[in-house]
C-alpha cells in the first residue's frame, strides 16, 4: 500500500538575499554541481574539500553571493541568495575558482629566485642559553554567543627552564581545519564540535612546538590554544568567528594572570610577565588574535563572552597567511604579517591589508611589517596540518590536484620543504618576539624593508617592508594627490579598467568582500614606452622631510620581470629640482596562481637641506615597463614610542525584528561609535531599489554616536527564511573597527507549511525515472528543501552509479559514473524542493536501459530538510528489466 509521508519542518535561520518574487521569469540552467531553488543555491563537490581558512564563497559573475556554508561532511555547500544567471554562478576562494580546473598559462618562464640578502647583524633564529619544558592544560569549556556548543579550554605550553622572574608571553592561535577525523578511514574528515563516536579531534594547537621551542630557549613563556569549538561553529556567524577567537583568547590571558598573581599553579611553573605579551595568529587565527589585540585596547560592547578586566599589555601581533575578511587592522599595535608565495588557500594574500589599512587611521607610530616568503605554502607553517609530520589526514595546500607548477609545485628549485619553510617561520616568530618585547632594534632591519636576511632563515628568501615607526608620510595617494607623464593616481580594486590599477594578482589590490570600488584606496601606477618617460606625482601639500635620513619607496612590478631601474628625484616647495639617485627593482617570481605583485621596499640618500617636499619623480631607465608605487616616506630607522590614542571605535551591529503579519516597515541597520573628535568611516550594502552594491562615506561629528542604513520590509503571514540585511563598515580616518559587519535579522513569525511526500511512480522498468511528488499544505515566500542521501537497501540488490543518468548523478553527487559501484558508496545528494509561491513539486531519480540481466533493483533516500531545517523522511524505488 502506497502511504503519504507527513513533514512538519522547523524555522531555518540564515538567509542573506531576499528571495525573488513568486512570478520571476525562468530562470537559465545552472552549471553542473550547481542547484538553484528559489533563494536557496547550493554547490557538490565530487569529494570532501579541505577545510579552507578563506572560506568558500559563491558569486554570479562579478557580483558576490555570500560565504558559503559547508555541511558537517564538507562536500555541500549552500548561500541563501537570488542569482539572476546561475549559468553564472561560480565557487571561489581567496579570489580562484574551486568548481573549474583553471590550467596555467602556457609558456610560463621557470621562475628564478631572488639572491640571497646580506646577512643582518644579529640572527634570531639561533637557539638561546635556556632548556625548555613542555605541559598541557585543559580547563572548563566556555560558552560564547552564537556558538551552540562550549568551545575547549586547552592549550599545549613550552617555557624555559630555570629562567629567573617572570617571562614575556607568546601565544599562538591556528587557524580553521577540519575539527575531527577518522583514524581508520583517512577520507572521513568532519566539521563538528564535539567530535562524533569513532573520531578523533585534530591537534592543530600543537603545530607550532618548532616555534615553540625556539622561543622557550630564548626565554620567552610560549603557550599555543586549541579552538576547534570555534572552527566547527563559525559558519555561523556574520564576522566568519573573529569574535569568538579574540573571545577565546582573551580568557586564556585572564588565566595566565591569574596564575602570574599567585591564583593556581601555572603549567610548567614558569609564570608570564602580564605587561608583555605578543600575540601570533594562523590564518583566521591572525584576524582573530587582531580582533584581541583591538579588544583589549578598546572594549567591544555588548555580551562577547568575555567580560572581565584586562590584565594585561599586547605589545604585538604576528599574522601568518592571515585573512582580515573585515579588513580592519589594529592600528595603534605593531604588527608582522607573513605572506606565503605560494599560498593555496588565502591565495590572495589579503593579509597585506594589515600593513596597507593602517595608514591615516591613527598618528601611524607603530611599526607594521610584512615579510613575502618566496615558496612558502599556507598549511606548513603549521606541522599538525604538513603530510608525514600530521597526526590527522593533511595536504599541500598549494592548489592541490591541479595542474604543475613552475614557481609552487612541490620539489620546484622555488618551493620550500616544509622544514625550510617551519625553520624560517620559527626565526622570524623570534624576531618580531625580540624588537617588541625585547625593545631589541638590532633586529629591525629584517623586517623593516633594509634588506637583510636571518642565516637560519636559509635557503628562504624572505623580503620585508613597512609602515610606520620612524616615518614620514610623503605620497601616500588620496584623491587629491596627482600625477602625470607615465603615472596616473590609480584606484586599487575597481573592476573598471580605465581607472583600475590593474587586473594583476596583487595583495595590494584585494576588495573587501564584493563591495564596490573603495575609493579611498588609492596608488599611482606607471608605464611607459621609452626610457626617460618620467611619471611625477604630487601631494595635496608639501610635506617637511626634515629629520629624514632617506626616501623610502614601496615599488611593485610585474612577475618574474628583469630588474627595472628608476632614476629618483624629488622637487622642493620652491621648485628646485633635487636627484637622490636611482633605485632597481625585479618582479618576484611568480605565476598566473600567485599574488606576486609585491611591493618591495627601495632607498634613497636625503641630502640635507632638503626640507619641504613638493613631489616626487621617478624616471624608469628601461626601453618599456609597467610598476605601481604604493607610497613613499621619509625614513630616519628605529623605533618610536606607541602611545595609548583612545582611538574611537565603530561596530557594526546585529539587530532581530519579527516580520509582522502585515504592512510595511522600515527599521535601521546601526553602526555605533565611540570616542571624540571627528571620525569618518565608509558603509558598504545592498541599494534595495536596485539590489546592486553600493557605498556611502559617513562623517561623524563630535558627539555623533551611530550611522544608519534604513531597511523596508513588508510582513504576511507566510513562512519564509529569515532574511539578513547586511551592511560593512571600514574605518577611513580616527577610528578602528570591531565588528565590520552588521545586519538587520527579519525573524520569520510564522508557522512553516506541513509537507507530504507521495510516489508518482516509484516502480519503473529500466529507462524510466521514478517519481515523487513534495505537496505544501500552503505557500511559502521562501524555498522549502530537503536534501536526501542514498542508503543500502534493506534487502535486495541497489541501483549503481551505471544504473542512473550520468549527468544526473554529475549534478546532484559531483561524482561521474565510471567506475560503476552502488549509489549508497557515493556522495550522492538529492536536493528536493518546492520553489516560493508554489504548493507542489517533483524530484525524480532518472534510470538509464542497458543490456546487463540485472533482475530488480532498488534505491532507498534518506531525507532531511534544509530550508526549513530539521524533520526527516525515506522514500524507495524499485526498478526492473526493460522489456
Amino acid at each position: 500500500m502506497r502511504r503519504a509521508v507527513a513533514l512538519l519542518l522547523p524555522v531555518l535561520l540564515a538567509a542573506v538575499l531576499p528571495a525573488p518574487p513568486a512570478s520571476a521569469a525562468p530562470q537559465p540552467p545552472a552549471p553542473p554541481g550547481w542547484t538553484v531553488s528559489g533563494n536557496v543555491v547550493r554547490w557538490t563537490a565530487s569529494a570532501p574539500m579541505p577545510l579552507l581558512d578563506a572560506g568558500v564563497e559563491f558569486w554570479e559573475g562579478d557580483r558576490f553571493l555570500g560565504r558559503a556554508r559547508e555541511s558537517a561532511d564538507l562536500r555541500t555547500f549552500t548561500v541563501q541568495a537570488a542569482p539572476e544567471d546561475p549559468a553564472a554562478l561560480q565557487v571561489r576562494s581567496a579570489g580562484k575558482r574551486l568548481d573549474v580546473v583553471e590550467p596555467p598559462a602556457a609558456g610560463l618562464a621557470v621562475p628564478e629566485l631572488p639572491a640571497l640578502r646580506p646577512e643582518a647583524d644579529v640572527d634570531p633564529g639561533t637557539p638561546g642559553p635556556y632548556a625548555t619544558s613542555t605541559g598541557e592544560y585543559a580547563l572548563e569549556p566556555i560558552r560564547l554567543p552564537e556558538y551552540a556548543a562550549p568551545v575547549e579550554m586547552e592549550a599545549v605550553v613550552v617555557g624555559p627552564k630555570d629562567a629567573p622572574g617572570e617571562r614575556p608571553l607568546v601565544l599562538f592561535l591556528h587557524g580553521r581545519h577540519f575539527t575531527c577525523y577518522d583514524k581508520a578511514d583517512p577520507n572521513r574528515i568532519l566539521m563538528n564540535w564535539p567530535c562524533p563516536a569513532g573520531s578523533t579531534a585534530v591537534p592543530s594547537h600543537k603545530g607550532y612546538l618548532k616555534a615553540q621551542q625556539l622561543l622557550a630557549s630564548q626565554g620567552y613563556l610560549t603557550v599555543s590554544i586549541s579552538a576547534n569549538g570555534v572552527n566547527a561553529q563559525d559558519a555561523l556567524t556574520a564576522d566568519a568567528g573573529a569574535q569568538g577567537r579574540s573571545s577565546l583568547v582573551r580568557h586564556h590571558l585572564a588565566k595566565w594572570a591569574d596564575w602570574s598573581s599567585g591564583s593556581g599553579s601555572a603549567p610548567t611553573g614558569v609564570r608570564a610577565d602580564m605587561s608583555e605579551v605578543l600575540l601570533v595568529g594562523h590564518s583566521r587565527g591572525g584576524e582573530g588574535v587582531n580582533r584581541a589585540a583591538t579588544d583589549s585596547l578598546t572594549p567591544p560592547p555588548g555580551d562577547t563572552g568575555f567580560s572581565g578586566p584586562v590584565r594585561w599589555n599586547i605589545r604585538g601581533d604576528v599574522l601568518i597567511g592571515p585573512t582580515i575578511f573585515g579588513h580592519n587592522p589594529a592600528p595603534d599595535v605593531p604588527s608582522v604579517t607573513f605572506l606565503p608565495g605560494c599560498d593555496g588557500d588565502v591565495a590572495d594574500l589579503q593579509g597585506q591589508i594589515f600593513v596597507d589599512q593602517t595608514r591615516g587611521l591613527s598618528r601611524g607610530d607603530a611599526l607594521h611589517s610584512a615579510l613575502y616568503v618566496v615558496g612558502a605554502n599556507h598549511n606548513y607553517f603549521n606541522s599538525e596540518w604538513t603530510p608525514g609530520q600530521a597526526q590527522a589526514p593533511a595536504f599541500d595546500d598549494f592548489w592541490p590536484g591541479q595542474q604543475p607548477d613552475p614557481l609552487c609545485t612541490p620539489g620546484a628549485a622555488t618551493r620550500l620543504t616544509a622544514d625550510q619553510q617551519q625553520t624560517a617561520g620559527a626565526t622570524y616568530v623570534a624576531a618580531s618576539a625580540r624588537l617588541f618585547l625585547g625593545r631589541d632594534e638590532s633586529v629591525l632591519p629584517l623586517l623593516d624593508g633594509s634588506g637583510v636576511r636571518a642565516p637560519s632563515a636559509d635557503p628562504a628568501r624572505v623580503l620585508s617592508h613597512a609602515v610606520g615607526a620612524d616615518r614620514e608620510p610623503f605620497v601616500v595617494p588620496d584623491g587629491a594627490t596627482a600625477a602625470s607623464g607615465s603615472a596616473r593616481v590609480c584606484l586599487q580594486t575597481s573592476r573598471d579598467a580605465a581607472v583600475a590599477c590593474s587586473t594583476a594578482r596583487s595583495p595590494h589590490f584585494v576588495g573587501f568582500r564584493g563591495a564596490v570600488a573603495q575609493p579611498e584606496r588609492l596608488s599611482v601606477a606607471l608605464k611607459w614606452s621609452a626610457a626617460g618617460q618620467a611619471g611625477v606625482v604630487t601631494p595635496a601639500e608639501p610635506v617637511s622631510l626634515n629629520g629624514s635620513r632617506e626616501l623610502a619607496l614601496r615599488l611593485a612590478v610585474p612577475p618574474n620581470a628583469a630588474a627595472a631601474g628608476f632614476g629618483v628625484a624629488v622637487t622642493d616647495h620652491s621648485g628646485q629640482k633635487h636627484p637622490l639617485g636611482s633605485v632597481s627593482v625585479a618582479g618576484l617570481p611568480g605565476s598566473d596562481r600567485t599574488a606576486s605583485v609585491w611591493a618591495q621596499e627601495v632607498r634613497v640618500p636625503l641630502p640635507s637641506g632638503v626640507d619641504r617636499v613638493a613631489s616626487l619623480e621617478l624616471v624608469p631607465e628601461s626601453a618599456s615597463g609597467e610598476a605601481w608605487l604604493i607610497d613613499a616616506h621619509g625614513w630616519d630607522g628605529g623605533l618610536v614610542p606607541v602611545l595609548p590614542t583612545n582611538l574611537a571605535r565603530v561596530d557594526a551591529v546585529v539587530t532581530a525584528v519579527d516580520e509582522g503579519n502585515s504592512g510595511t516597515q522600515t527599521h535601521n541597520v546601526v553602526v555605533t561609535a565611540t570616542g571624540g573628535g571627528t571620525r569618518v568611516i565608509r558603509l558598504f550594502y545592498n541599494d534595495q531599489a536596485t539590489n546592486q552594491p553600493t557605498t556611502r562615506l559617513v562623517t561623524l561629528k563630535p558627539g555623533e554616536d551611530r550611522a544608519e542604513v534604513p531597511v523596508t520590509y513588508t510582513g504576511n503571514t507566510r513562512w519564509s527564511a529569515d532574511v539578513r540585511y547586511a551592511v560593512s563598515v571600514q574605518a577611513i580616518s580616527n577610528a578602528v573597527v570591531g565588528s565590520a559587519t552588521g545586519a538587520l535579522l527579519v525573524r520569520n513569525d510564522d508557522p512553516a507549511p506541513k509537507l507530504t511526500v507521495t510516489p508518482v511512480l516509484d516502480s519503473v522498468a529500466e529507462g524510466g525515472a521514478l517519481k515523487w511528488r513534495l505537496t505544501l499544505s500552503e505557500t511559502a515566500d521562501s524555498t522549502v528543501a530537503v536534501l536526501g542521501a542514498a542508503v543500502a537497501p534493506a534487502s535486495g540488490a541497489e541501483l549503481s552509479t551505471t544504473d542512473v543518468n550520468a549527468d544526473w548523478l554529475l549534478r546532484n553527487s559531483g561524482e561521474e559514473a565510471l567506475p560503476s559501484r552502488p549509489l549508497s558508496s557515493t556522495g550522492l545528494g538529492v536536493y528536493a524542493f518546492v520553489p516560493p509561491g508554489q504548493t507542489s513539486a517533483e524530484f525524480e531519480v532518472p534510470t538509464i536501459a542497458d543490456t546487463e540481466a540485472e533482475g530488480e533493483e532498488q534505491v532507498r533516500l534518506q531525507f532531511q530538510g534544509v530550508s526549513p531545517a530539521g524533520g526527516g523522511f525515506e522514500v524507495t524505488g524499485e526498478v526492473t528489466e526493460a522489456v
